[in-house]
């Protein structure tokens, strides 16, 4: 700290020569703006404009404290004047809680100072130096919490011991560090670090803030990874400004990303590891196995296509002998570079990728090289890597499946009509429902309607083709997309099949009666006769930006139009729309 400085930031504090910037915190599951985090910036025309080093600056002086709370009481009065909506994210140094805040509430008189209630209020703890005396910590966040503040943990990862403020405060929010974030589309390593973090926060009843999102790819890798994940900041969504944005316009789909590529295909696990030419001497390639020993694999590349690739542990078996340096001192790497390589297109699905690797004879290709299209070089992946995501698709899949038929739940059906209705192409929705199967329940219990639908599942997954999606929205109702022109054809086989299916499900004399008699509500008996399936289709002629909430509207009021005709029926929506 120059003497200049200690006199601009005397006069900084003195004059409250200091501007709130807000960026915003956006909740992509419900597709709005959740509040707003504060960032002071000194004068412009100042060598103390940065906030890093303001807040050095004022630290060596001895005036943290200081300049902390009124760059607070700024944030507040700035916030409430621009007439914000969602939360303030006030950001606070510890040392300041424990010092003055705590004891005098200072930041509660700020607050009525301006007319903001403390419940809009996320107090943001930043470290400029290691919190010393957690006791006290505890006993003040505890004092905000019972003043009705949420408490938020900044730039988890990045601070002097922030794994063990979150254990031993607790808080609300925990933002992730930008690091993490950075180019998590193209690190596996990342997202796993990522996944189990987020297992934590849920262990702890804590929301996770990811920071630093600055592209649309690592957006859809975010979105994708968990949808617990929903609260996210960065640069694509908005830079700080003195006029933050009310809506932000840059957001994928409510319920799903625009396409599941970045985390279904190869581009998931793909590691860009730089290659070596054909002509590098085979003893600096020894150097570079020695100097990293993760490096497994390495590929040969000539012009950005993969020529094959060098192995680590045939590599090194050649240095065995106390002659191989003499051997080896004038060979180049295309002499001994192994043409067997497995090779995939970054847009192959990881299923697809999976079962091209169990087929492969060779056992030793626990690593593949990965290019793009038009068959360059883009980089490495492991068998590792592809089992984890593979793994965690399972998980994820089976964790909103329907529990009785193994079929995607509700959430997966939302996002994949999302998805459906972004790409544009032209699709029917199906919904699917059993008439009169509440009797049929009374008269034969539970179980053996279970079973019913247990059939009914696995009929709609046999007469629907690869490219279609079945889902089970709960009970006997269901749900189809089907990507075919032919899609009438299916329903109608679908209809056909169960009629001559249905019959089945009954006992020999309710079979002979043509159903099932039971005794209503009034005590008297009513024949019920074989429970039938109703279809109500609404064709998607182009969908792009439609709404999946709209569509799954028109299919409830379908399916009561489909379900006044008696027997297994299918109704059409026929109606000319854009989506």
């Amino acid at each position: 700290m120059t003497s200049q400085e200690a006199q601009e930031l005397r006069t900084i504090i003195e004059n409250e020569s200091l501007t709130p910037y807000f960026q915003p915190i956006i909740d992509v599951a419900r597709q709005r703006v959740h509040g707003y985090e504060a960032l002071i910036r000194g004068p412009a025309d100042s060598s103390l404009h940065s906030p890093r080093r303001l807040f050095d600056v004022a630290m060596a002086a001895g005036r943290l404290v200081e300049l902390d709370l009124l760059c607070r009481r700024l944030a507040i009065r700035a916030f409430t004047q621009l007439d914000l909506p969602g939360r303030l994210f006030l950001n606070v140094m510890p040392s300041t809680i424990v010092e003055r805040d705590f004891r005098e509430g200072l930041t509660l008189g700020f607050l009525s100072e301006f007319g903001l209630t403390p419940n809009r209020v996320v107090i943001e703890l930043t470290e400029h130096v290691p919190i010393q005396d957690y006791a006290l910590m505890r006993q003040a966040v505890a004092h905000y919490r019972d003043m009705g503040f949420q408490v938020a943990l900044d730039d988890l990862g990045a601070g002097h011991s922030s794994l063990r403020h979150w254990a031993e405060l607790r808080p609300d929010f925990v933002k992730l560090d930008r690091h993490f974030v950075s180019s998590i589309d193209r690190e596996p390593g990342k997202r796993e670090f990522l996944r189990s973090i987020l297992d934590v926060a849920r262990s702890l009843g804590c929301q996770l803030i990811a920071e630093g999102i600055e592209t649309v790819e690592e957006y859809r890798c975010l979105w994708e990874l968990d949808r617990s994940l929903a609260l996210l900041q960065g640069y694509y969504f908005a830079r700080p400004s003195l006029a933050p944005p009310r809506v932000v316009e840059r957001l994928l789909p409510s319920g799903a990303p625009l396409r599941h590529e970045a985390m279904r295909s190869a581009r998931a696990i793909l590691r860009p590891l730089p290659p070596i030419a054909p002509e590098l001497p085979v003893l600096n390639l020894a150097e570079r196995f020695r100097a990293d020993p993760a490096l497994r694999c390495v590929a040969v590349v000539d012009e950005g296509r993969p020529l094959g690739v060098v192995r680590r542990n045939a590599f090194l078996t050649l240095f065995t002998n106390p002659y191989s340096h003499a051997l080896f001192a004038r060979r180049r790497v295309h002499e001994l570079v192994d043409e067997a390589m497995l090779i995939a297109v970054d847009e192959t699905p990881l299923a697809t990728l999976s079962q091209q690797v169990t087929d492969s004879r060779d056992v030793q290709q626990e690593d593949f090289v990965i290019v793009d299209r038009d068959g360059r070089y883009q980089g490495m992946g492991t068998i590792v890597d592809l089992l984890r995501e593979i793994t965690a698709i399972q998980v994820r899949q089976a964790r909103h499946a329907n529990p009785l038929t193994g079929l995607p739940g509700n959430l997966l059906i939302n996002e994949t009509l999302g998805e459906w209705l972004e790409s544009g192409a032209a699709f029917t929705a199906v919904y699917c429902d059993l008439d009169n199967f509440k009797a049929y329940n009374d008269a034969y219990g539970y179980a053996r309607g279970d079973r019913m639908i247990v059939a009914l599942a696995q009929l709609l997954g046999e007469e629907t083709g690869r490219g279609d999606f079945v889902g089970h929205i709960g009970g006997d109702d269901f749900m189809l997309l089907l990507a075919g022109h032919d899609w009438e054809r299916v329903c109608h086989h679908v209809l056909d099949a169960f009629g001559a299916m249905a019959p089945g499900f009954y006992d020999a004399s309710d079979r002979r009666a043509g159903g099932v008699r039971i005794e209503n509500r009034r005590g008297r008996m009513t024949f019920h006769p074989f429970v039938s399936l109703s279809l109500a289709a609404r064709p998607v002629a182009n969908g792009q930006g439609g709404d999946p909430l709209a569509i799954a509207e028109d299919l409830s009021e379908l399916k009561q139009q489909a379900k006044r005709h008696s027997g297994n029926s299918l109704f059409v929506d026929r109606r000319q729309r854009r989506g």
